[in-house]
């Protein structure tokens, strides 16, 4: 197992990070640094300054994430002030601001920074949806309670998929409405990120960006 370091303040993160990096047989070890985010739209530049400071005080390989939420209507608010914003308002603020707004299209953009002597890469995920019209979940952090992910496949049914999905569990799916079967392909709809953790483990923004970090480290460091 190799170990890289990431330096943060949310424990939240190095799980999401830590549940990709298992597959690529990486593990993220959180260390406290604290850094100043520099004021830009793009929040790679912001994870791309934050990792270069980082490398600077501790000289040794490490990864910053930086995320934003950018609603549609808004202008693409709160984007890059996402943090500082929920800490403000939180969920209910932003769902104040979405009152009676039809547009409710929003993208969740995560920015994963490396440093090392060769300098900082970067690596991007985003996770397309909607703002949901009250919060609904008690799982995840942040945004996660309002934020709707569009319609995304959660898993390729196996061909003897009775043991998983047996015929009992499939009739409850379909009059649930909440599980969507199309051939062999299971889909979720119009749950929160926060409704169902499993769910935003596999499609979320910020494991787009760890599998491109992780399968990039592989590839440059540990191909044979």
């Amino acid at each position: 197992m190799i170990r890289i370091l990431f330096a943060t303040s949310n424990p939240h993160k190095v799980h999401e990070g830590n549940e990709t990096g298992k597959e690529f047989g990486i593990e993220f070890k959180q260390i406290s640094v604290p850094y100043s985010e520099i004021r830009d739209e793009d929040v790679g530049r912001i994870a791309e300054d934050g990792a270069n400071f980082v490398f600077s005080k501790i000289k040794k390989p490490v990864i910053v994430e930086d995320t934003g939420l950018f609603i549609d209507a808004l202008n693409g608010f709160p984007g890059p002030y996402s943090a500082f914003v929920f800490r403000k308002i939180g969920n209910d603020g932003i769902l104040r601001l979405m009152k009676n707004i039809k547009n409710r299209k929003a993208e969740f953009i995560s920015a994963i920074g490396y440093c090392d002597l060769e300098g900082v890469k970067i690596f991007k995920g985003i996770l397309n949806g909607t703002i949901a019209r009250k919060p609904k979940g008690n799982e995840g952090f942040g945004y996660d309670p309002i934020f709707i992910p569009d319609k995304s496949k959660k898993i390729l049914l196996p061909k003897n998929s009775k043991g998983i999905f047996g015929h009992k569990i499939l009739p409850m799916a379909k009059f649930s409405c909440r599980k969507i079967l199309t051939r062999n392909t299971l889909y979720y709809d119009k749950k929160t990120l926060a409704e169902d953790f499993n769910l935003k483990n596999q499609i979320s923004h910020r494991k787009k960006a760890f599998e491109k970090f992780c399968r990039w480290y592989r590839n440059r460091f540990l191909s044979v």
